[in-house]
């Protein structure tokens, strides 16, 4: 889907076609020829657009003529909703800096340019170019920490239920979130060393704009920040699935311990009742009128007495 905007007096505008110093907003599900032809129209090398709907792409930039890459990794909700998959992913943002032109491309819909496409950003202006990039950015690190915010809460949320769970179902989803933040900061290293080596090489040439300068700064401070709570979160984690693995591991043995216990006392007063269910001679009370009273208080009390000896020794 290839989508033209263009903003006047504060308000988006979508337009039919392409036209001067538009916005152009590119994103699946799309037809393959249509890239080839809009990078012909527009000069654009056709990898620029490839390379960005690469789920596997990491963050770079390169310029090549009069033509700039930038591509950055966003997190977007995971599809696949099986227990072995990661409740979220990272997939790549391409922003392609063309002559008259600002195309922005990823391979999912609900990334972080849905705000920008429904004008939920603040002062933002397709036209100026340097400041809707770092708009981008920024709303890419605040849906970093969003996002980082919901893993936390959730797993909170599994941990309370963990306590005196004996199943795996809640260490599936630790897991599940465990991998969410393996994305996470693999995405915001990559990130942080192409904003970093952006700034030095002054690739957007902003260092004489003292307002975009500090809004760069923020960005990194920013990213920074959402790549020590996510490392903070991955290592609290590791060591929560640790920990609770071994909670759960205890609990099923204090179950097995006692249903050990109970199977015992249970088969004492069985197995006196079973010498008495055997067809022979000479069994002791054989032919007394109250055997069946006696053999039933011999057990009661064996049972008790085995009861007894375990709370002695703390074993029930």
């Amino acid at each position: 889907m290839i989508r033209y905007y263009y903003k006047q007096n504060n308000e988006l505008i979508q337009l039919d076609g392409l036209q001067d110093d538009c916005w152009i907003d590119i994103r699946a599900p799309f037809d393959h020829g249509e890239l080839e032809q809009l990078a012909n129209t527009l000069s654009v090398p056709l990898d620029y657009f490839t390379d960005s709907l690469d789920v596997d792409e990491r963050s770079r930039y390169e310029r090549e003529d009069d033509v700039e890459l930038i591509i950055i990794n966003t997190p977007v909700a995971n599809e696949d909703n099986r227990e072995s998959d990661p409740i979220y992913i990272t997939v790549p943002i391409g922003i392609v800096l063309a002559k008259g032109h600002i195309i922005t491309l990823t391979s999912k819909d609900d990334t972080v340019l849905e705000k920008f496409s429904n004008n939920k950003v603040k002062n933002f202006n397709p036209r100026d170019r340097k400041k809707f990039i770092l708009q981008i950015f920024e709303q890419n690190v605040l849906d970093y920490l969003y996002r980082l915010k919901q893993l936390n809460l959730k797993r909170n949320l599994i941990e309370q239920s963990l306590y005196d769970s004996s199943r795996n179902k809640e260490l599936r989803q630790l897991l599940r979130i465990e991998k969410s933040l393996v994305y996470f900061v693999n995405s915001l290293n990559a990130n942080e060393l192409l904003n970093l080596k952006m700034k030095r090489t002054d690739f957007l040439q902003i260092r004489d704009l003292e307002y975009h300068t500090d809004l760069f700064e923020d960005i990194i401070i920013d990213n920074g920040q959402a790549l020590e709570v996510a490392n903070v979160h991955t290592n609290i984690l590791s060591s929560t699935m640790e920990a609770y693995a071994s909670i759960v591991s205890n609990n099923m043995n204090v179950f097995i311990h006692r249903l050990t216990i109970i199977t015992i006392i249970l088969m004492v007063p069985t197995l006196v009742a079973s010498f008495y269910g055997m067809n022979l001679k000479y069994l002791p009370m054989q032919d007394a009128e109250y055997a069946f009273i006696i053999i039933i208080l011999v057990s009661i009390i064996l049972g008790i007495g085995l009861i007894w000896f375990f709370k002695r020794r703390n074993h029930f």
